[in-house]
């Protein structure tokens, strides 16, 4: 992406680079910098060259933040690198000034995230507006004085060497450029598609997707406490042994604990410390803060607190950036965080890790809405390093990369499993049916009120709900009509039993609600909510605690005494020794939901309550409420990886995501027609629509939610105004194979069309997980 000579906006004459009046000379060395303006405009998505001005050129290092003139205005940017290239015939406008010299932009993320906005179509300064924090002033001192202490103490050696200014003993081995042993067979990590579209199958010679070690480097032993987490795992050894020799096997493992030292989070932090016996990186990435905070505790049992840094929103600006800043200059090895930290500057990366890679958390919500496995995919691809992906069930797309022989599965035996995991009862099956006639009637069935009064007597009980509030859904009394806002059609919800209905879009108070087809001003509640489920329970069981974790109060821990704890999904607080039963309602209201992802989605629910539960050797029980066989079948089983085989079988014979890709266009339909004038289907590619999205007018279909931040966007179209037409949406289905020509013509066509100024702009989003 070099500089263009019809660039009017960097055009201030003609000729080679020379002093204008009043302004500072250029650099001696290397006086052009090739400068990335962030800019959300698809046309202007590539580099620009500007001149440095003598004055900056010690800060203007490749990867600072710079400002610089364009278009009339002053733009932020980064430098991308600098070179003593001139364009000819034009004479180039000079930086604005350097706001931070640090090079928070390397090479590799520069790398990284073009790969990623290939992939999703999208533009590069998109992306790394979610890889790099924002910068802080002060903390940007700290690390200058830093540096300059290091330069100061580093003058006076002799013959060039240097001292460590950094006291991390492990720090003194990480250097990207120092070799790492390499597979002897050829059997490392294959080389990947430059928009990361997924795996390629391996050869069929017998070589695997098992990296081995070099001839003579020797297996290390695992960390104390790995044979522990690892117990019943057929090649869990090998894997760990491998990451310890300096390899890069690649797993999906399915984990059968959240709880206790054979947890994930255990797992996980065993899997980091064995990379960091062989003097390399690892950066892993979880959904949320709560996962955040299990990995956390086990990683300061098996590394110590200081050898790893966290990297979340949630932490604030100066923290993030402070840990960004020790993991760019090397300090800290390991990154570990939420979905921004898969871009974590780590130095000699060995391991990426994700947990729970099914969470929609781990989807971006701004352009080009990339989602955390397709990062770290993109960057095993990119490095060479080793790679793992946890969960207690197992996702489409991970299932399709043990398909394809990219990843090695790491589950445990079946006579493991038996002893390890609860027991799942079916109030729908057939025998409970027979013994409890009015079963079908009852949101807490008799089995499951006896198991959580059995329960209680060992410890604390877990009681899912689907939803959070008291009462999010009413309807009428008397016809049971839904009851819908009359201002903008949204649900109507109660806050408290005494409380005025409300609307849960606009906020608007139905005081006077009168039902459109009966006339009735009763109301009840068609779907009982966490807050009332607790209350309810609290008079069922007068005797016990009644806990509970939604909404805005999510609860990580519980303790381990006797107490009915009521969550929303992924809201599930940890009991330190194990839940006692857990009781898992609202089965049929969570499987209809309108969307193709529906019985993956509360299947990996599921799993994730069980898992909190004690084994069957000390009496665990999980009573799940649902009548659908073919989702509740493989949890009775324990098989998460047969659910999913299951799934993927029937997403190839229905062409239908993850057995192939999928790219939605969104916009009014005059604008769609544009897009698609000039854009050819070939190969693989078919396009379905384009279709009317649903307005506010009409209901919208609303996703399950663990708190407000959770769950995917909801499709609800904006609220039309007189003259103003709907939008549409047109998807476009293509193999993997064609993923990469596909997305490029789609990047192509959208900086185009944004040149032309367009009066109907389309927008493009790839993969997104909420489309069907």
């Amino acid at each position: 992406m070099g500089s263009d000579p019809h660039q009017l906006s960097l055009l201030q004459g003609f000729g080679a680079p020379k002093k204008a009046p009043g302004t500072s000379p250029a650099a001696a060395n290397n006086p052009v910098a090739q400068v990335l303006i962030e800019t959300s405009l698809p046309h202007l998505d590539r580099i620009f060259d500007y001149l440095v001005p003598e004055t900056l050129d010690a800060e203007a290092v490749p990867g600072a933040r710079v400002k610089a003139r364009f278009g009339g205005q002053e733009m932020s940017g980064f430098i991308t690198r600098r070179t003593s290239d001139a364009p000819e015939g034009v004479k180039l406008a000079p930086l604005a000034k350097v706001v931070s010299a640090q090079p928070v932009l390397t090479d590799e993320l520069l790398q990284l995230a073009t790969a990623v906005a290939e992939r999703y179509a999208g533009n590069v300064s998109d992306v790394l507006r979610a890889a790099i924090p924002a910068r802080v002033a002060k903390v940007d001192k700290e690390f200058a004085a830093r540096e300059a202490e290091s330069a100061a103490e580093d003058a006076p050696l002799a013959d060039g060497a240097t001292a460590s200014a950094n006291s991390d003993p492990d720090a003194s081995t990480l250097h990207a450029a120092e070799p790492q042993p390499q597979p002897a067979d050829g059997a490392g990590p294959q080389p990947q598609p430059a928009d990361g579209a997924g795996p390629q199958p391996q050869p069929a010679d017998g070589a695997g997707p098992q990296p081995k070690p070099a001839d003579g480097a020797g297996l290390t032993e695992p960390p104390p406490g790995a044979a522990e987490a690892y117990a019943g795992y057929e090649g869990a050894g090998d894997f760990l042994a491998q990451l310890a020799a300096g390899a890069a096997p690649r797993a999906v493992l399915a984990s059968h604990k959240s709880y206790g030292p054979a947890s994930w989070a255990a797992q996980v932090a065993h899997a980091v410390a064995s990379v960091r016996q062989s003097g390399r990186g690892a950066v892993v990435v979880v959904p949320d803060a709560k996962d955040l905070a299990s990995l956390e505790a086990e990683l300061q049992q098996v590394l110590g607190a200081d050898k790893y840094v966290r990297l979340t929103a949630e932490d604030g600006p100066t923290p993030r950036y402070r840990n960004y800043l020790r993991l760019l200059h090397g300090e800290v090895s390991v990154a570990v965080g939420t979905r921004s930290a898969a871009y974590a500057p780590v130095r000699d990366l060995g391991l990426v890790a994700l947990w729970e890679d099914g969470d929609d958390l781990l989807l971006e919500q701004r352009s080009p809405y990339q989602h955390a496995r397709e990062v770290l995919l993109l960057r095993t691809a990119q490095s060479g390093c080793a790679a793992l992906f946890a969960a207690v069930s197992r996702s489409g797309e991970a299932e399709r990369l043990v398909e394809s022989g990219w990843a090695a599965a790491l589950t445990p035996s079946r006579p493991f499993l038996r002893q390890a995991t609860p027991r799942i009862l079916n109030t729908a099956d057939s025998f409970q049916q027979e013994r409890d006639p009015m079963l079908r009637h009852a949101r807490l069935p008799h089995a499951a009120w006896r198991a959580a009064q059995e329960g209680l007597e060992r410890g604390p009980v877990l009681v899912q709900v689907a939803r959070t509030g008291f009462s999010p859904a009413l309807s009428c009394q008397d016809c049971r009509t839904p009851a819908r806002c009359t201002d903008c059609n949204g649900p109507l919800a109660q806050s408290g039993r005494t409380a005025t209905p409300a609307c849960r879009w606009c906020g608007r108070l139905a005081t006077n609600y009168a039902c459109p087809e009966c006339g009735s001003h009763r109301l009840r509640a068609s779907v009982a909510g966490a807050l009332r489920t607790a209350e309810e329970l609290g008079r069922a069981f007068p005797g016990a605690t009644v806990v509970s974790s939604s909404g805005d109060h999510i609860k990580s821990v519980v303790e381990s005494k006797k107490a009915l704890v009521v969550a929303t999904p992924g809201a599930e607080p940890v009991a330190p020794e194990g839940y006692a039963a857990a009781l898992l309602l609202d089965g049929n209201a969570m499987l209809t939901r309108e969307s193709l992802r529906t019985p993956e989605d509360v299947l990996r629910r599921w799993f994730r309550a069980a898992s909190l539960v004690k084994p069957s050797s000390e009496g665990g029980l999980v009573v799940v409420t649902a009548d659908l066989a073919t989702v509740v079948a493989p949890l009775v089983r324990w098989d998460p990886a047969g659910a999913a085989a299951r799934e993927m079988q029937l997403r190839r014979e229905l062409q239908l995501p993850p057995a192939v890709r999928i790219a939605a266009l969104t916009g009014k339909a005059s604008g769609i027609e544009a897009f698609m004038a000039d854009f050819e289907l070939g190969g693989s590619l078919r396009s379905v629509g384009p279709v009317e999205l649903p307005s506010r007018e009409t209901p919208a279909r609303e996703p399950q939610t663990r708190g407000p931040q959770a769950g995917g966007p909801q499709l609800r179209g904006p609220q039309l105004r007189p003259g103003e037409t709907s939008e549409h949406r047109l998807l476009l289905f293509f193999s993997y194979q064609d993923g990469p020509a596909v997305t490029a013509a789609l990047r192509h066509r959208k900086a185009a069309l944004a040149a032309k100024r367009v009066p109907d702009p389309v927008q493009v989003r790839c993969d997104g997980v909420d489309l069907l």
